[in-house]
């Protein structure tokens, strides 16, 4: 705090007001700034603590709960495929325990030709005639023996070429399942057509007392299968159940019509390929979770299939709930931290106020209340105060005793005007929110201040001064909306020289405010700073395309005096001039060309010194350049 004051007393007195403009340049009216008080900052703090924790906690425990709403949804559907399974594993059991009985209790136990025979055959049938459609008998030459109920065989059927009847005499021991088809084997008074599944099987036949081989089929009604298939898709919402073969072919499906038409797609040859389990699957550019469980004694495949947009639906509801929840804790926590705020930044805005009577002039009692820390920063204030002014003629006194020359230097090396148009500049920025641009200009002001103090020190590498001059560019870049461009065309090897401090931004000063500085974007104002070494010597040139100057000004400037700018750095080309020759000697410094309207070109001219401790040390307490110039006449 004392400090921060002496510093305010020490711009009131030392330099002139930060909106003074260089001349030729029209005064802007001062902004009013835009200040957050410590309620505001407060308040915005705990209001994006609040928010960021109701924000997160909503989001976990709206995935959270997505996460089981989907899982609820994939588990009752493959409760669904379980069950259903299980039941049509019980179905097929039956109508395979009937093909049994009717193997083994019926066509084995009594000959085909006997009278009881027919009489079991045909009650065989009739007991069973809600899940089975037909029961026949054939010999090994696929001719019919009986069949029920009693009907006429179709003209012209090549039994033995169809699918059942291969199958049985392929693998004679097996029952065999068909597909599900239309059994075209007996004439039908009402053309009706009958899809049915057909068991086969190659049989023994008692016929007398010759043994014959032959085989039995039974059509299980599709229906037995269909209503079952029928029963849990019409009570599903959104998920969907389909038989599949081994080979994906559609046993069924929901969709069945629009399957045929090709209005609709099932990835049914995919999720037959999968063990049984439950597996995640791309069709259609959609994701779905698909159930996968084997029917008994087929092969056959029931697949249960989960889309992702009815997973998604389960929670719809519940995400406007929680939004809904978000915006009324919201809500609350607006009017909470509100009050919190208040109570706990009105010790902070009293002391405030207080100082702030204190610098407009005033002679308050330093507000001292609230927390411990509070109360003691205001006794700090308050105390601060009472020894600002002596405290103030002490440190200005031992300034100017211990570092006189260097005070000096600065107030002729850095321009008041460009210092504080350069905060204004970025107090602007940080209004306008342009913290990117803002954090930029400081640290080149930063960068800047470093060389320009540079602990004291008069001799610095060129490198470091180099540094300076981009700072310095990059900030007047900033201010004057990069009206005009600026290029350093520096060779690598010249960095490590020596080079009197501050005497490359003093020349580019005066490039911007006498050379480009007023020029529009348009007529594309350009500084090419440029350094080479030349045998023994560093050439820096710095030149520009702005308004240059007559002949008169040119022949004067680097001898009169009266041609210091009243605007710039407060340097001067003339104080550079005689800066370098001073510490280098008569044959180096500056040399000016220039021409109205074509621009101007300044080069510098010192030796190439190799920059070391040791010679900047030789240079600053000037026995460098003895030593140099006493060489100099001995080689003479």
């Amino acid at each position: 705090m004392q400090i921060t004051s002496v510093m305010c007393l020490k711009r009131n007195s030392a330099f002139p007001h930060p909106n003074t403009e260089p001349p030729g340049k029209k005064k802007t009216k001062s902004r009013k700034s835009t200040v957050f008080n410590i309620q505001t900052i407060i308040l915005s703090v705990l209001m994006a603590i609040s928010l960021v924790t109701i924000i997160v906690m909503g989001l976990l425990l709206y995935h959270r709960f997505k996460l089981a709403l989907e899982k609820t949804a994939v588990d009752n559907a493959e409760a669904t495929v379980e069950g259903t399974v299980d039941r049509l594993n019980a179905d097929l059991l039956d109508i395979r325990q009937i093909f049994n009985g009717a193997n083994y209790n019926v066509v084995q136990q009594f000959d085909i030709s006997s009278r009881e025979f027919v009489e079991q055959f045909s009650l065989l049938y009739e007991t069973n005639s809600d899940k089975v459609q037909s029961v026949a008998l054939y010999d090994h030459e696929g001719k019919l023996i009986a069949s029920e109920p009693v009907a006429l065989e179709k003209k012209n059927v090549q039994v033995q070429t169809q699918e059942w009847y291969e199958n049985a005499e392929n693998a004679i021991e097996n029952v065999h399942f068909s597909t599900p088809h239309i059994q075209e084997l007996f004439e039908d008074g009402a053309y009706r057509y009958q899809w049915v599944v057909s068991l086969s099987s190659y049989v023994d036949v008692n016929k007398g007392e010759i043994p014959e081989t032959g085989v039995l089929l039974l059509d299980m009604k599709y229906s037995v299968i269909r209503d079952v298939m029928k029963q849990i898709n019409d009570s599903s919402d959104g998920i969907y159940y389909y038989l599949s073969s081994q080979s994906g072919e559609m046993l069924y499906h929901p969709r069945g019509t629009e399957l045929n038409r090709g209005l609709f797609k099932e990835n049914s040859l995919e999720a037959t390929k999968y063990e049984d389990g439950t597996y995640e699957i791309r069709a259609d550019g959609q994701n779905e979770t698909v159930i996968v469980r084997s029917v008994a004694y087929t092969g056959w495949k029931m697949i249960g299939v989960v889309p992702k947009s009815v997973q998604e639906s389960n929670f719809k509801n519940f995400r406007y709930y929680v939004f809904a929840t978000i915006l009324v804790l919201l809500v609350m926590l607006l009017e909470g931290n509100q009050l919190v705020s208040r109570k706990i930044s009105k010790p902070i805005r009293e002391l405030d106020a207080s100082v702030k009577t204190y610098e407009a002039g005033g002679k308050p009692d330093i507000y001292i209340g609230g927390s411990s820390e509070i109360r003691h920063l205001g006794h700090s204030v308050q105390k601060s105060y009472e020894q600002i002014e002596e405290l103030m003629d002490e440190i200005i006194r031992q300034q100017n005793e211990r570092r006189k020359s260097e005070l000096d230097a600065l107030q002729s090396q850095i321009n008041p005007h460009f210092l504080y148009n350069t905060l204004e500049s970025i107090t602007w920025m940080v209004e306008a929110q342009e913290n990117e641009g803002a954090v930029r200009m400081i640290s080149e002001l930063a960068k800047l201040l470093r060389v320009s103090l540079s602990r004291g020190k008069t001799i610095i590498s060129i490198k470091d001064e180099l540094q300076h001059s981009r700072s310095y560019m990059n900030i007047q870049l900033a201010r004057y909306k990069e009206r005009f461009k600026t290029e350093f065309r520096i060779e690598k090897e010249i960095e490590n020289y020596c080079i009197v401090k501050l005497v490359i931004q003093p020349i580019l000063e005066n490039a911007i405010y006498y050379g480009v500085g007023n020029m529009d974007e348009d007529e594309d104002g350009r500084i090419i700073v440029s350094g080479e070494k030349k045998e023994e010597d560093i050439l820096i040139t710095i030149e520009d395309n702005g308004m240059g100057m007559p002949e008169e000004v040119l022949e004067k400037i680097l001898t009169d005096n009266s041609k210091v700018p009243k605007h710039g750095s407060g340097v001067g080309v003339i104080n550079v001039h005689s800066r370098i020759r001073l510490m280098f000697g008569e044959k180096y410094g500056l040399s000016i060309e220039s021409e109205p309207d074509e621009g101007t070109r300044v080069t510098i001219r010192i030796p190439a010194i190799p920059y070391t401790p040791e010679n900047a040390e030789r240079l600053e307490s000037q026995k460098y350049i003895q030593r140099r110039s006493a060489d100099e006449k001995e080689s003479d």
